[in-house]
């Protein structure tokens, strides 16, 4: 989901703000793409480039709409606590928890025990949200990160909150996108890099949530279907339809790699590189899989 950029008072309802605070709430993470590079001719809305405080912006603004849904979670308990003394540890940790993003601070940085955070996880907060900063830097500033001060401002700060920082530089993105085949490897190469930027967000952000894929094939086409980390062969095969789940019988699997390295799925069949695996099998990111079942 693409969300457009916040504004200052967007928790109050500025710039549309009710509406993309909303669809925030409805994504498992955010992907905050920070500006990192000086271009007079790329307007700033700020007026200057700064990735500390535009990121305190969009972090502030969260952090507002969810001390708001905060102070509605105590008072809430605090009423049903009146009949019912079960709720005053639930009273007493959003509390703790409202003073800590009264004072600026992001709910995934509230320091409690796991039952407290399976409590807090309830509430859908936005900055209880994992959060990958994809910083957006220029060419030369790509090249030397080490050395470029905005990179190092953004992974200063998503150290400091434990969250994941990504470079990126959209115009040589735009550059790669444009390219294919052996032209689009030449050019990666050329960037010393092995795959782009898009793709290096792809895995950061299904290696973020616990994801995994894996591919089904047959006569006319190859289809990518994506899991929790960690499911099991009856239950991935649930994804493609119920009926499959219920009666399954095995899988029959490849590994991508190996299929690749065969040249097709009929060679690497012949190599004995097929396994039938059962319904206990956990099915691995890449794997190539034909569901026997019976219904």
């Amino acid at each position: 989901m693409d969300i457009a950029g916040l504004v200052k008072g967007a928790s109050k309802g500025e710039g549309l703000g009710n509406k993309f605070l909303a669809n925030i709430r409805e994504t498992d993470a955010i992907v905050h793409v920070v500006r990192c590079f000086d271009d007079e001719n790329v307007i700033h809305v700020e007026g200057s480039t700064d990735p500390r405080r535009d990121i305190d912006i969009i972090n502030m603004e969260l952090v507002m709409a969810d001390l708001e849904m905060v102070q509605r979670r105590v008072e809430k308990a605090a009423k049903a606590l009146k009949g019912d003394k079960k709720f005053q540890h639930e009273v007493d940790v959003f509390s703790a928890l409202q003073k800590h993003l009264d004072g600026g601070n992001l709910a995934r940085t509230f320091s409690c025990d796991e039952d407290d955070a399976a409590l807090i996880a309830t509430s859908d907060l936005l900055t209880l949200k994992p959060v990958i900063y994809a910083a957006n830097t220029d060419e030369a500033g790509f090249a030397d990160l080490e050395h470029n001060q905005y990179y190092q401002q953004v992974k200063a700060i998503a150290d400091a909150e434990g969250s994941q920082v990504l470079p990126i530089c959209a115009k040589m993105e735009q550059d790669i996108a444009e390219l294919e085949g052996e032209e689009k490897l030449m050019f990666l190469e050329e960037l010393g890099v092995e795959e782009s930027g898009l793709d290096r967000l792809i895995k950061c952000s299904y290696a973020l949530l616990g994801l995994i894929s894996f591919l089904t094939y047959g006569k006319d086409e190859c289809r990518a279907w994506t899991i929790k980390k960690g499911t099991k062969a009856p239950q991935a095969a649930g994804k493609i339809h119920s009926d499959i789940e219920r009666g399954f019988i095995r899988a029959e699997v490849i590994a991508y790699d190996d299929m690749i390295a065969c040249g097709s799925v009929n060679a690497a069949k012949e190599k004995g590189l097929l396994r039938s695996e059962g319904k206990e099998y956990v099915v691995q990111d890449g794997d190539m899989v034909y569901f026997r079942f019976n219904v």
